[in-house]
């Protein structure tokens, strides 16, 4: 077995990070999925890219393309000064490049065959593919590792879900050696573990290939009418072919439930970051064993005003995310996540609600179960999350109630 030092000497990551989000719309009205503010500090796409750095991996290209200015901002200002080239180490943004037709990436494996050229420019001996959108602490050198003693030509993450949720995901049909036998998205019926009869494998969007197997698979794939995705097209075809491998997920959040989310609608966005203000948050933070990085920022402590003040007028925040620069100035805030350079003045009431950054909230205005984007003002008096009629006239309101309002709305 080599060192795992050797083994990421000779494999490349493709971050997938292309996704339009519609069902995360209006987040993701001005960006892209992976762009999309998490967890008050964070954007989707630096949970995938932590993992890489914590693995040790330092040699990513990142795949973008649907409106991805906010993502390479983002990429430029918080992730290249972690890179050094002098040390054969970095982290490219790629578009698409038109190289092989007129036409934007149609498909996961698509945007892999439109820039074939980088795999045969770098000649790595394994990639990992790695999807941009998902939450979730990962080490990639035990899936390389699995893969390499497995002898396996494609190795695919795998996370058990309940029976009952398979239909949601796509499902890794396994035999008792791991060895995927079929591969079904989004099946009616999914099929359970073996010896588990309430347990079956979602795929986790987590892919590693011998570079060759890679290529040639979808060059298959750009040959056919297909959907050019990994899920529909390129993996089910492997598994026909018996060289496909399934790697149970091994959490490094270390808690009791797995943790791993695909955010890709406004509720599961909505209860991911409700997961991060409970008392005893299911997704970690706070691990100094597993740093979580993104674009530093330059702002003062966060702060609350009025801690003594008149009845009603009390600076307050419980059980909630507060960042720098945010000022609670005789407001209250309860399980809520504050971004950078909130405002919340005096009597106003937020529960339960995400506020990303310099959303100023203003006198006596209550916030219940809402979404609000960056740099919106809500006036003085304005009551949103108590009406779900009235707020449905005005902003999108989730089937499960929650109310997003967009980014630079005018209230």
């Amino acid at each position: 077995m080599k060192s795992r030092r050797l083994i990421f000497d000779d494999t490349l990551a493709l971050v997938l990070a292309g996704g339009q989000g519609e069902r995360l719309y209006p987040l993701t009205r001005d960006r892209s999925k992976p762009a999309v503010p998490f967890g008050g500090l964070y954007r989707i796409i630096d949970f995938t890219l932590s993992n890489c750095l914590n693995s040790g991996l330092r040699k990513m290209f990142v795949f973008t393309q649907y409106k991805s200015g906010s993502l390479d901002r983002h990429l430029k200002l918080g992730w290249d000064p972690l890179f050094s080239a002098e040390l054969d180490e970095w982290l490219y943004t790629v578009p698409p490049q038109l190289r092989v037709g007129q036409r934007w990436y149609a498909g996961t494996a698509d945007a892999i065959y439109q820039n074939v050229y980088l795999l045969q420019q770098e000649r790595p001996r394994l990639v990992l593919v790695l999807s941009g959108d998902h939450v979730y602490k990962m080490d990639y050198r035990k899936l390389v590792e699995f893969h390499e003693t497995k002898g396996a030509a494609a190795t695919i993450g795998a996370v058990e879900v309940p029976l009952e949720q398979g239909s949601s995901f796509g499902i890794v049909e396994v035999d008792e050696s791991l060895r995927v036998v079929a591969f079904h998205e989004k099946p009616k019926a999914p099929r359970a573990i073996p010896g588990r009869p309430d347990r079956c494998m979602a795929n986790m969007g987590i892919y590693c290939f011998d570079t060759e197997t890679l290529v040639r698979a979808i060059t298959q794939d750009a040959k056919q009418e297909t959907r050019h995705d990994f899920g529909h097209d390129v993996l089910p075809q492997l598994a026909r072919d018996g060289k496909l491998f399934a790697y149970p997920f091994v959490d490094e959040n270390r808690k009791e439930v797995l943790y791993w989310r695909d955010i890709g609608t406004l509720d599961s966005y909505y209860e991911a970051s409700q997961d991060l203000v409970a008392v005893d948050p299911v997704f970690n933070l706070y691990d100094a064993e597993w740093p979580l990085r993104t674009q530093p920022r330059q702002l003062p402590p966060a702060k609350t005003v009025f801690a003594g003040g008149e009845e009603g007028r009390i600076g307050t925040v419980l059980d909630s995310l507060i960042c720098g620069g945010a000022i609670v100035s005789g407001g209250r805030a309860e399980r809520s996540i504050l971004s950078p350079e909130v405002r919340i003045n005096s009597y106003a009431r937020v529960m339960e609600s995400v506020l990303m950054d310099g959303v100023q909230v203003g006198r006596h205005a209550r916030i219940t179960r809402a979404i609000v984007d960056k740099y919106v003002h809500i006036p003085a008096g304005c009551v949103i999350g108590e009406d779900p009629e009235a707020d449905r006239k005005r902003f999108t309101v989730t089937p499960q109630g929650v109310v997003v309002i967009p980014r630079y709305a005018e209230l």
